[in-house]
């Protein structure tokens, strides 16, 4: 363990050890796993690899703490949530210094997401406010009302990109519902997450939010649990299917929402900004924040003819200018994979699509020199990509951009949907016309006009086809963690004594 990984991880555990957080206290499990540090490619700590009875002590504490926080106003649950804001402030330069140990991600971009995190807890809430229910007068002496309420334990499976973002945010509409929870942490990232229940501590009531991690054991008892019966996921395609493929194991018919990977197009016409666009496009691919692993990375650029040669020129100089070294260094631009497994598989996608013929415009190699065993890679971009490449179709989840031309507007929306994902595109034109057809036309949950991989707040984000199911970030996702109750009143004389309505 190096200096710098151990006085990490001092500010959250005295003893360096990371522990589950279970009922307000850390928690100690049976047997750990070790935890790799990307940027170095060695181990950093040791974590917990809850097993089924663990986790099920968690849903356990979350379900003895239901019933008070469920009997709490909304108004108090949306004070108790934006009090955690500043409490996410006060310790998000030591948690963005940990997230980037654990996930590689360079610490501009830790630092944006506890930032993000923070904005989140004092934005949110409050559109609660507007979501209690419903009364109708449908009869003359007769009045419904419906009301929302909770599930219960609400499960919530976090993927590795995010580690302290994705928990943030993915409480708070759970919570503001009523429920209480049970997080399982990523198990590539899990130092972050668990980390976070040293804020939340100061904050939420004990067993409210609980938080453990572990491998497929871990995650496959939260989604069996009969005690759970609402389930989102953060992940890849092949996880959920395994995840729902489960569900039916508990005996209780589940509420199961996935957010899944994207292979997302960014749609250049010729009368685009280029400047602009050119901005949008390194942005989007998210090189900078994730490694390019980020499900709505826009890494698909599909470019009209006119101009093509002219964005593969300007994207392929800025993507050989990007600094790639230690996530926590204050001179890298871009960090490490996840592992080195991940590394693997990215360089055998780009490996194959070279073999049938793409054409490397720069990058496409493992980077080692002075950067010893992490996991780096160049930033990449190919063109000429075959069709019948999964690069062009299947999600990459890394640094790699792949280069699409095209002459008409149909052929545009042809490539941009010739997936079986549909996360997030974006289209660049200066024609409102041509951005309305297209951004119709497109086979995707969450579309820009002239911007990239940017969150409106309040707008519904999630995807169609194999990108998931539901919708996170907006009142869709309140209402997604609750369920509708209907209270029927039959009141003779409502409208006048003895008055018989119809």
């Amino acid at each position: 363990m190096t200096g710098i990984e151990e006085s990490a991880l001092k500010e959250f555990w005295d003893d360096e050890a990371p522990r589950n957080y279970i009922a307000g206290t850390w928690r100690e499990a049976g047997r750990r796993y070790d935890s790799v540090n990307p940027s170095t490619g060695s181990v950093f700590t040791s974590v917990p690899d809850s097993t089924a009875q663990e986790v099920d002590e968690a849903v356990s504490v979350a379900q003895a703490a239901g019933p008070q926080w469920a009997s709490l106003s909304v108004g108090q649950r949306v004070e108790t949530l934006m009090g955690l804001a500043p409490l996410l402030e006060d310790w998000r330069e030591r948690l963005t210094l940990l997230e980037s140990i654990d996930s590689g991600n360079p610490l501009g971009a830790t630092r944006r997401d506890n930032e993000l995190g923070a904005r989140y807890l004092r934005q949110w809430p409050a559109q609660a406010l507007t979501r209690q229910g419903a009364f109708r007068q449908p009869y003359a002496d007769g009045v419904s009302l419906t009301t929302r309420v909770p599930y219960g334990v609400v499960g919530k499976i976090i993927a590795y990109n995010h580690p302290t973002l994705f928990p943030v945010a993915g409480m708070i509409y759970p919570l503001l519902a009523g429920n209480t929870m049970v997080i399982k942490a990523s198990e590539q990232t899990p130092v972050a997450t668990l980390a976070l229940g040293r804020v939340i501590g100061e904050a939420l009531p004990a067993g409210v939010v609980n938080i453990v991690s572990g491998r497929a054991e871990a995650g496959d008892a939260l989604a069996v649990s009969p005690r759970v019966k609402r389930l989102a996921f953060t992940g890849s395609g092949s996880t959920a299917l395994r995840i729902q493929s489960r569900l039916s194991v508990s005996g209780v018919v589940k509420h199961f929402s996935a957010e899944l990977g994207g292979k997302n197009a960014i749609v250049v016409f010729a009368d685009a900004d280029l400047d602009r666009a050119v901005e949008a496009i390194v942005a989007g691919a998210s090189l900078t924040i994730s490694q390019g692993q980020s499900c709505q990375s826009t890494a698909r650029v599909i470019v009209q003819d006119p101009v093509a040669a002219l964005v593969e020129e300007r994207v392929s100089a800025r993507l050989r200018a990007l600094r790639v070294g230690p996530a926590y260094s204050a001179t890298t631009d871009m960090g490490p994979l996840v592992s080195a497994t991940h590394l693997g598989r990215v360089l055998g996608l780009v490996d194959e699509a070279v073999s049938m013929g793409a054409r490397v415009v720069c990058g496409g190699a493992r980077l080692r020199d002075s950067l010893g065993d992490g996991f780096y890679m160049e930033p990449t971009m190919l063109a000429d990509v075959p069709s019948g490449a999964r690069i062009a179709t299947e999600e990459v989840f890394g640094p790699v951009l792949t280069l699409e031309t095209f002459s008409t507007e149909s052929q545009a929306i042809a490539l941009a949907n010739q997936t079986d994902l549909g996360l997030s595109a974006a289209v660049w034109t200066d024609s409102v016309e041509c951005a309305l057809r297209v951004s119709f036309a497109l086979q995707a949950g969450y579309v820009w006009v002239n911007d990239a991989n940017r969150h409106y707040f309040g707008s519904p984000f999630g995807g169609v086809k194999g990108s998931g199911t539901g919708r996170e970030e907006s009142l869709e996702e309140f209402d997604s963690f609750t369920e509708l109750r209907s209270v029927n009143i039959r009141v003779p004389g409502l409208n006048g004594a003895g008055h018989v309505g119809i």
